[in-house]
């Protein structure tokens, strides 16, 4: 468990870590950086480094929080990837499924594998699915997660590498959007962060723009046409708590 910067959540929890790259958006991976300097540090969780790894004992940590939490399952990993036992990833629902007090946001670019078993899963209204989409290459990730049975369905699009002009909204609450940081990030194009905005728009989804990135990611911000736009579900979460 710890306390996040990133903007749309509150804090982390990872009952798994590790992955490894598979498409695009992959390639400057601020997990696997964050992963080499955690192992670095001595940190034991990360003794293997980016090697993906179950940690039964992670699953008790959400029942002692005290307060309601907004929560990004597995932000140094990815639940649905191959080398996480089925039985595992039940786990972390029954523990998700036991804290309905909690928003529990989950994020994954296997969307094939979610697919192939959401229908073993319980979806219980906390639990926010989510699908990585940074390009046209990966839109089908969209037609995976919306046949799935989970209750709130949002896209990150980040790191945004090139425009999404014809999203398929109809079965998505949210939509998150941002442009790539580190020392060598992709640009991001303004006319294709106002597309998806307009998308959002007429199909009526949150909208949240999470920053524009580069180098240097708090001096560039996150105003688009100098505004913050924050919109998330919020009846949803409200259900949720």
């Amino acid at each position: 468990m710890a306390q996040s910067s990133i903007e749309w959540t509150e804090m982390t929890w990872n009952p798994t870590t590790g992955c490894d790259k598979i498409t695009a958006g992959c390639k400057f991976c601020y997990a696997e950086i964050m992963s080499k300097r955690l192992q670095a540090m001595g940190v034991e969780k990360y003794k293997d480094n980016f090697e993906v790894r179950i940690h039964e004992a992670a699953l008790d940590i959400p029942y002692t929080w005290k307060h309601s939490k907004v929560v990004f399952v597995n932000s140094m990993s990815d639940l649905f990837h191959k080398d996480i036992p089925l039985n595992f990833i039940k786990k972390v629902f029954a523990v998700m499924n036991d804290n309905p007090q909690h928003v529990f946001q989950v994020l994954t670019k296997r969307a094939e594998r979610l697919f192939e078993v959401h229908k073993e899963l319980k979806w219980t209204h906390n639990i926010w699915m989510g699908v990585s989409v940074e390009n046209e290459k990966v839109v089908d990730r969209i037609d995976f997660l919306s046949k799935t049975r989970a209750k709130v369905k949002f896209l990150s699009c980040e790191p945004l590498l090139a425009p999404l002009t014809k999203l398929k909204l109809n079965k998505i609450d949210w939509v998150i959007v941002g442009g790539e940081s580190g020392h060598k990030p992709r640009p991001m194009d303004a006319d294709w962060v106002l597309d998806i905005q307009e998308q959002c728009k007429k199909s009526d989804v949150a909208f949240f723009f999470k920053q524009w990135g580069g180098k240097n990611k708090k001096a560039n911000g996150r105003l688009l046409n100098g505004k913050t736009y924050d919109e998330m579900p919020e009846i949803l979460l409200q259900e949720s708590v």
